[in-house]
């Protein structure tokens, strides 16, 4: 027997299955999102094929030590420039080729998912956090607040994207951190508007003057009634400047901005095969897929989390 809060006795088998009941229900919950979220994917093939893609990029850069054939930084100049398997000369120790200084093209493709998976990750992680929270003050406040902050930020997105990004490269110099912050903080502006959108859109529904109403306070409002709604959206466009900023990262690297040339990079790799693109153009091709590779796959997950968080995209769907 169990007792209650109010000190009667319950039968220990009621408790047990009560108990019981409450896992499974929690247990339905968490399978019904899985066989909803399964149902979606099946009915979209194009995201399916984006969630794969992305997996093999990511689990790539997990798993690099253990699935490379050879140390990315290791050079051999008798194997310099040799073709890819298929080739005539070419051979199974090196199935993508080498380079000019002997590399295993293969095994700096999988070390370099690593770099621009995490300029993508972390930009976009500090893009976001101070976005969102700049969004969410300028939305919400509204007046001459918001008239300054979207001010400086008008400012900002009017300037030429990538000539800027150059510039500030150039200044602070070659290493993963500065490309992480020149790329977190340029993308901030994106992350206010877009907040700040969805914030004035909420206000008018009319259910934030209800909250104000009942006697809510503002920071009540924002995290807990504005906030949660705002997910939907920031995931999706946080999905397509995470491809973005793999692609701006290669383009760096391509003009010695982004890492160290020592540093398996794909911008770095597409940089040192520029010369030989006629002669040995598997040098510069492989790095120039696997970026296109991730920029794609990532598009067409994003194209499905929109499909799937934004309820309006949902209806048309159907």
């Amino acid at each position: 027997m169990d007792n209650n809060s109010t000190g009667q006795q319950i039968p220990t088998g009621v408790a047990a299955s009560t108990g019981l009941a409450i896992d499974q229900k929690q247990e339905t919950g968490l399978w019904h999102f899985i066989k909803y979220t399964a149902h979606l994917l099946a009915r979209d093939k194009a995201g399916t094929i984006g969630l794969i893609m992305f997996v093999i990029v990511v689990l790539s850069a997990i798993l690099a030590p253990w699935i490379s054939p050879h140390d990315p930084l290791k050079q051999n100049l008798r194997h310099a420039k040799k073709p890819p398997a298929w080739y005539e000369k070419g051979t199974m120790e090196y199935p993508l080729g080498t380079d000019n200084l002997g590399r295993d093209i293969l095994s700096r493709i999988i070390y370099g998912s690593r770099v621009s998976l995490t300029v993508g990750f972390f930009g976009v992680l500090i893009a976001s956090s101070l976005g969102i929270v700049i969004g969410l003050f300028s939305g919400y406040k509204g007046g001459k607040t918001d008239n300054i902050i979207m001010g400086g930020v008008n400012m900002i997105l009017a300037l030429p994207y990538l000539v800027f990004v150059v510039f500030i490269a150039a200044i602070l110099g070659s290493s993963l951190l500065n490309v992480i912050l020149i790329f977190g903080f340029t993308d901030i502006p994106i992350f206010v508007r877009i907040t700040r959108g969805e914030v004035i859109k909420m206000r008018a529904s009319g259910f934030v003057e209800s909250a104000v109403s009942i006697g809510a306070t503002g920071n009540r409002i924002i995290f807990s009634h504005l906030l949660p709604n705002l997910i939907g959206p920031i995931v999706t466009i946080a999905t397509f400047e995470m491809s973005a900023m793999i692609f701006y990262e290669a383009g760096l690297g391509f003009l010695g901005l982004s890492v160290p040339p020592s540093v398996p990079s794909w911008g770095n790799m597409l940089a040192a095969g520029r010369k030989y693109l006629v002669i040995y153009p598997w040098i510069a091709t492989f790095p120039g897929l696997a970026i296109v590779f991730t920029g794609l796959g990532m598009n067409l997950l994003g194209d499905w989390l929109r499909d799937v968080l934004d309820p309006r995209m949902r209806r048309v769907k159907k």
